[in-house]
């Protein structure tokens, strides 16, 4: 969610995979879906608008936005190389531009580079206190990395900086995965209740009160946002996901197929369908061709160095393939870099299947300690006895 935050507020001016850039433009890796989106057909008239000056920073900013875009719209990770290769001049430079320097923090988080993120964003808050977006692009990090106290005293900052939603939810995620659930849902859902915020903003709103009422066992009220939130945009790839795995919780593969169905050249949505289908027997062929797809595109990724699939290959091992001690080396991987609730709960039910009891306690501890409750841990230890 927090990727899909910092897109839409560098795109409306107030948030994966591993890029890959090619060596040049005229590498054609497959053709993007210009002709079903006017968004995606602007955006490539702007980079070849860029490619005639490649160094003009006042064309390569909204390149990167636009890009940044379409990769939150779609889930595309070839929009995030897209980013990155507008703003190569001032890639590695040392003191860029504050808007390139805001874009590459952005584009690092979304490799988990998270360090590197961190270095780039203090770097700008330091030098303009009063920007926003580095502060909302700080919190998202630490709060991806568990760092929730941090995180809520970069959402503090934004009181008088950003709009009570941004402000709200900012604080939402953070808040909600350390013991304060209901007044995060509380306060961001009161925002909600306030008119005149943009759509986009509204549609991240309503997937984040989704969550966090999924969280603490309000399927109904989950349900609402979330159907909200579609109304809001029905093509947005991490709402999609986000709304599949809910059904699935609940019981409601059948529910889930028409969610990700047509998603299937994004990984995360193949994964959600793959795991719906496993559980309809009349979906059994279809699920037999996205397995074998899956664990194509999992081999490809590792066969190139990409390790941000990580989470979602434990999960395609543990629940798919069965395959314990594998989906536990990869969740334990993935908790060293990033520790939301999906790589937590990936990571004890992997524990739990391998019989490594000591994986267990430390999850249970990490709990306990930050006062995180979630249903689906509860429900999953309840199946498994």
């Amino acid at each position: 969610m927090w990727f899909c935050l910092i897109a839409l507020l560098l795109y409306s001016g107030t948030v994966g995979a591993a890029p890959y850039v090619p060596e040049n433009d005229a590498i054609v890796l497959e053709r993007l879906p210009e002709q079903a989106d006017p968004s995606l057909k602007t955006l490539k008239r702007m980079r070849a608008a860029l490619r005639v000056n490649p160094s003009n920073l006042d064309v390569a900013v909204p390149v990167a936005k636009r890009a940044i875009e379409a990769a939150r719209a779609t889930g595309d990770p070839r929009f995030l190389g897209q980013a990155q290769a507008a703003l190569a001049p001032w890639w590695t430079t040392i003191d860029p531009p504050v808007p390139a320097l805001l874009l590459r923090a952005t584009l690092k988080q979304s490799q988990h580079d998270f360090v590197g993120a961190i270095a780039d964003l203090d770097r700008l808050i330091a030098t303009a206190p009063a920007g926003a977006q580095a502060r909302l692009t700080r919190a998202t990090v630490l709060a991806v990395t568990g760092q929730y106290d941090k995180a809520r005293r970069d959402c503090a900052s934004l009181t008088t900086l950003a709009s009570p939603l941004v402000v709200a939810a900012c604080d939402a995620a953070p808040a909600s995965l350390s013991g304060d659930a209901e007044s995060a849902y509380h306060n961001l859902t009161q925002s909600l209740e306030r008119p005149g915020e943009a759509p986009s903003l509204r549609e991240w709103g309503e997937t984040l009160a989704a969550e966090i009422a999924a969280r603490r066992g309000d399927a109904i009220g989950a349900e609402t946002h979330f159907r909200a939130a579609f109304a809001l945009d029905p093509g947005d790839a991490y709402l999609r996901a986000a709304y599949a795995d809910f059904l699935l919780d609940q019981g409601r593969s059948r529910d889930a197929l028409p969610l990700v169905r047509d998603g299937t050249k994004n990984d995360s949505l193949l994964l959600r369908l793959a795991l719906a289908e496993q559980e309809l027997p009349d979906e059994r062929a279809a699920f037999d061709r996205h397995r074998s797809e899956l664990a194509a595109r999992f081999e490809a990724a590792r066969a190139r160095g990409d390790s941000l699939h990580q989470r979602e290959e434990a999960r395609f091992r543990l629940a798919i393939e069965n395959d314990a001690r594998a989906a536990l080396a990869l969740a334990r991987e993935n908790w060293k870099v990033q520790r939301e609730p999906a790589d937590l709960r990936v990571l004890r039910e992997a524990a739990h299947a391998a019989g490594d009891a000591a994986m267990i306690r430390m999850v249970d501890n990490w709990m306990a300690t930050n006062r995180l409750h979630d249903v689906a841990f509860s429900s999953a230890r309840e199946a498994k006895r």
